[in-house]
């Protein structure tokens, strides 16, 4: 397949597709949607699976890894990844990094002279160790140096970016505010439901910061027999492993609590369709795209109160916020949004499609890119 002599973009991640996050999920719609509009774009990852090829073309996006020498906790070491990465920049008109990763500082100082946009999702989160607190150390810093770099900074929302533990950094350049793009989930079958009590869902990576045991403690707590709790959600692929054994020890033997594994295309739908209320009680998030998602299937989210993770329901009103790690006010939050009258949760999913449905995000990267492009050509 001959490639394109230059790329309008080049998209800097330590993993992509096939691997499923909300980080990769956001840039993979993204690029892919500006492919639709006649972008060309790149995007240079890790080859996280040997299986994969180097180079392929995905739904229009030429994706190019660099091979792991070997995988250190959620990370990997892979020191090819910022030459490639600086080999692309070089003939594209911009390179664009979504953060955080612990090679942004060397991408970023090898990029020369190409325009740099930083989208910084989340701040590091590991268990807590010495180690991974180091770890964390380390990956703050070099996140740090890239966007001192930056010619534009891309963040969730203003909350989020505030909530950081660099923002002292990141307030020094330019940032301009862009949700992440959510998918209409709408039109599924309720596929999943089993009979009329309360369905209550998660959806996510399963993992520790994910908060899904005091979830499941929340809702053991709901006396019952007809509730049900569906956790769906990779637990077999996940970077830096999976807690779904303590998990399952969490759920003991209540045959009301299901995990159902990765789902995908209509799959998806039909999980939103299925639920009453969407839980997303998190201990470390920033945004939150199946949340949103969940509002614009008109399903009420509770959610923990995190700089950025609460900015959807704070500018929906639908849903409720509760203290991270309090299964007693989650399972109130929980049930108060069950009982929620269906005109409130058709307000709710409108003001959520309206703030975060469509292609507007499309529309605030491709306004931002031209503005940098045009003060790079003057």
């Amino acid at each position: 397949m001959r490639l394109p002599d230059r790329f309008d973009v080049t998209v800097m991640l330590d993993y992509y597709a096939p691997y499923v996050s909300g980080l990769t999920e956001a840039a993979r719609i993204t690029a892919e949607g500006l492919v639709a509009r006649g972008w060309k774009i790149a995007v240079v990852c890790a080859r996280h699976d040997r299986s994969l090829p180097t180079h392929e073309v995905i739904n229009g996006v030429h994706v190019f890894r660099a091979p792991v020498l070997a995988h250190v906790s959620r990370g990997f070491i892979a020191p090819h990844l910022p030459l490639l990465a600086s080999r692309l920049a070089a003939r594209s008109d911009l390179l664009h990094m979504h953060l955080p990763n612990p090679e942004a500082a060397f991408v970023a100082a090898l990029r020369r002279k190409t325009p740099l946009v930083v989208t910084y999702h989340i701040d590091t989160f590991l268990p807590d160790s010495p180690i991974n607190r180091f770890g964390m150390r380390v990956v703050d810093a070099s996140c740090a140096a890239a966007i001192r770099r930056a010619d534009l900074v891309i963040t969730n929302s203003e909350d989020q970016a505030r909530g950081s533990r660099i923002w002292p950094v990141i307030r020094r350049r330019a940032l301009r505010p862009i949700a992440s793009p959510c998918v209409d989930r709408n039109g599924g079958s309720p596929t999943m439901r089993e009979g009329d009590g309360l369905h209550i869902g998660f959806m996510g990576r399963i993992t520790v910061d994910k908060g899904i045991e005091y979830l499941i403690r929340a809702f053991r707590g709901i006396d019952d027999p007809a509730a049900r709790l569906l956790i769906a959600g990779d637990y077999t692929t996940v970077a830096g492993g999976s807690n779904i054994a303590q998990l399952r020890e969490e759920a003991g033997n209540d045959p009301r609590i299901r995990f159902t594994g990765l789902l995908r295309g209509e799959r998806v739908r039909d999980f939103y369709a299925s639920i009453d209320v969407f839980a997303l009680p998190s201990i470390s998030e920033s945004f939150g795209i199946v949340q949103v998602e969940a509002m614009m299937a008109g399903k009420p989210s509770v959610t923990t109160n995190l700089p950025g993770s609460r900015y959807p329901v704070e500018a929906t009103g639908f849903g409720r916020l509760v203290e991270p790690r309090d299964p007693v006010a989650l399972r109130e939050a929980l049930l108060e949004m069950a009982a929620l009258p269906p005109e409130d949760r058709q307000v709710g999913q409108e003001a959520a499609t309206k703030l975060f449905g469509g292609e507007t995000f499309l529309d605030a990267h491709e306004e931002a890119y031209r503005a940098i492009l045009n003060g790079a050509r003057s």
